[in-house]
């Protein structure tokens, strides 16, 4: 159910919030992280896991990293996902994601560039 706007103010957070969910990142890009945001996906959790990767992102100073919005990937089974494309171009499917697969994920594949296994999708 959607909350009624019923004043300016209301509106105006309205907006700062939808600009803040559409922004990219900024900064020099070396590493792509594109959370897959098809209905199953967010179905089952993929903006939350989309909104903390940026928070975790912001908090590690990871301005390296472009985080985008991808579309369905077909694999529903594994939502939400995760693409990681390095800096080599080496790219990474990572599933099953929650906020502390989340916070792994940063805090390890991207500062040790040691890939999180246990969370890989393989083909």
């Amino acid at each position: 159910m959607h909350k009624r706007l019923d004043s300016r103010e209301a509106l105006n957070a309205l907006r700062a919030q939808v600009l803040r969910d559409v922004a990219p990142r900024k900064g020099n890009h070396t590493i792509r992280l594109t959370v897959h945001l098809g209905e199953c996906g967010i179905a089952k959790g993929a903006r939350d896991v989309f909104h903390h990767f940026a928070d975790v992102l912001d908090q590690e100073n990871r301005h390296d990293v472009a985080l985008c919005r991808g579309a369905c990937t077909g694999q529903c089974n594994h939502e939400p996902m995760a693409t990681l494309i390095d800096a080599s171009g080496k790219e990474f499917l990572y599933g099953n994601l929650d906020r502390s697969k989340v916070e792994e994920i940063v805090k390890g594949h991207l500062t040790t560039g040691t890939p999180i296994s246990k969370y890989l999708i393989t083909a």
